[in-house]
């Protein structure tokens, strides 16, 4: 480590020295701990701003969510217009999840293509305002359609940065505080933006779309906030690739559609998984505070309280759950854990009137276990050239189903009531269900290790690394061998030219190939 200290030190002062004309042999030596971007208060600077990158995104995500009332009462739709709010924000994200890495690696870069996305957030979150602004609910839609298009390509971005920064164990925890930081984004929308909406009512003395937009535009806040966060990080990165000599962060990722004929029966199910049960959970969610309100009589207060509780639990407990599986293994029986959990959950809501802080609070423990166990299974079935494809294609599909079953929920909301709904969201639970026991079979009869403990998956792994490290041992020690054997051949063709110049006569059978020992007896 200390060599590469100062290896670093060196190439840093040499890149600067080539700019300036000459300078100090070691600036970064003289920079303040919070300046230098191998120095830990440096690091903890640039964290700080990768996990607020997002915030305006999920902050603004569940706007709708957090005004339901308002937004139906106010633009006067129903609720399946109103859920098309979520849809609109999916429909693009089918497609742009299969393109978000390529953008990032090939055409913008990771600084400038973190800032076109946070604007894209930025103004479609200005377009769906003043769509309330204006009474027009088809301008709201495209501000939401327009969102979507920065909204899940700046999570990628954000990913990127933190593989670029950081580095083996830590890059676990900072995924976890990034996704933490995003839960807290959902949790405040969720507690604040009624009460923000009750002061601008107080302000203008009236409700109506006036009121809806104000609050909407002030929500917005968050993302000129996360904009921000996105031009001084873009800065810090670039000033660290000049001081570091490193390189710009890429996604890695490698998208190709013909793999998808190659994926396996397992990772299909895993597919089925996904779909279905966060169908169950983010359409919900969205239309949680009504629910609680008209079912269990809560106050709009305790509503939207009630309904943050996924996203609050979520916070604390994704790093915890991640920790768990890494050092349990076992995915599929957490991942069926997860499942039973939330079907019970759906269940206490649909058919009793127990306390809903129960089943709510179950939800969020579910919710945080299934991702901590489901996605990191891709990487077990899929070979690593596949996993961008793999990753993307679930991505798609799971936007494809939320705004699918978005619309749907809509309408059976209008037409049937809270309790078909229900029964509905049981019912994706489930099929997700359904799924996870079939995988567990399928993966038992094909030998597949999606159900390893941690510590047989942590053996094999030690034992495939000491024979790949022994094959490229035994590579280096063939090409160092044959590098010893092969005669520098361009010295000995100028020798023997000069030679020949001075016409010194060279055996017939005389070849450049010799050995250096041959050529030396017969200059004698």
């Amino acid at each position: 480590m200390a060599e590469d200290e100062r290896a670093l030190l060196g190439s840093a002062a040499a890149a600067e020295e080539d700019e300036d004309g000459g300078g100090s042999p070691g600036p970064l030596r003289s920079l303040p701990a919070v300046c230098d971007p191998r120095r830990l208060p440096h690091r903890l600077l640039v964290l700080a701003l990768m996990c607020f990158l997002g915030f305006g995104s999920y902050f603004c995500y569940d706007n709708p969510a957090a005004l339901q009332t308002q937004v139906q009462r106010d633009m006067k739709v129903n609720t399946a217009q109103f859920m098309a709010l979520y849809a609109w924000y999916s429909w693009p994200n089918v497609v742009l999840c299969f393109f978000g890495g390529f953008l990032i690696d090939r055409v913008f870069g990771i600084r400038l293509g973190t800032i076109i996305f946070s604007i894209f957030v930025c103004v479609g979150q200005v377009i769906f305002a003043l769509g309330a602004l204006l009474n027009t609910f088809w301008l709201m839609d495209l501000g939401r359609f327009v969102f979507g298009i920065g909204g899940e390509s700046l999570a990628v971005a954000q990913n990127t940065y933190a593989v670029s920064w950081f580095k083996g164990k830590e890059l676990n925890l900072v995924f976890g505080l990034q996704l933490s930081m995003a839960r807290i984004g959902s949790t405040v929308n969720m507690n604040i933006m009624g009460w923000i909406y009750s002061r601008v009512q107080d302000l203008l003395g009236y409700t109506g779309p006036s009121t809806l937009g104000l609050t909407l535009m002030i929500g917005g806040i968050t993302c000129l906030f996360s904009l921000t966060c996105a031009l001084i990080l873009a800065y810090l990165d670039k000033r660290a690739e000049k001081l570091l000599c490193k390189e710009q962060g890429k996604t890695g990722e490698v998208i190709k559609l013909t793999d998808v004929k190659d994926f396996s029966f397992s990772l299909w199910l895993i597919f089925v998984i996904c779909v279905c049960y966060y169908a169950a959970v983010f359409p919900f969610i969205g239309l949680g505070k009504v629910f609680f309100i008209e079912k269990f009589r809560f106050s709009s207060q305790e509503a939207s309280a009630i309904n943050s509780i996924v996203y609050i639990i979520s916070a604390p407990m994704s790093p915890v759950f991640g920790l768990l599986v890494d050092k349990l293994g076992k995915n599929i029986i957490w991942v069926l854990c997860a499942v039973i959990t939330t079907l019970a959950s759906h269940i206490m809501l649909a058919f009793t009137f127990w306390n809903p802080w129960i089943a709510m609070c179950l939800l969020g423990l579910a919710y945080s276990l299934l991702a901590c166990a489901l996605w990191p299974m891709v990487a077990f079935v899929v070979p690593e050239h596949q996993l961008g494809t793999a990753y993307g294609f679930m991505q798609s599909i799971q936007n494809l189903g939320l705004a699918i079953i978005a619309i749907a929920a809509g309408m059976i909301l209008d037409t049937r009531g809270y309790l078909f709904l229900e029964v509905f969201f049981s019912a994706c639970v489930c099929l997700s269900l359904i799924a996870v026991v079939m995988l567990y079979f399928v993966n038992h009869l094909t030998g597949g290790d999606l159900n390893w403990s941690a510590k047989k998956r942590e053996k094999l792994q030690k034992v495939a690394a000491t024979e790949a490290e022994e094959q490229e041992r035994l590579r280096r020690q063939n090409e160092e061998d044959l590098a010893k054997l092969r005669p520098k051949a361009d010295a000995f063709s100028l020798r023997n030219k000069y030679l020949s110049k001075l016409g010194a006569q060279l055996p017939d059978n005389y070849s450049s190939y010799l050995s250096t020992m041959a050529h030396r007896s017969i200059l004698k």
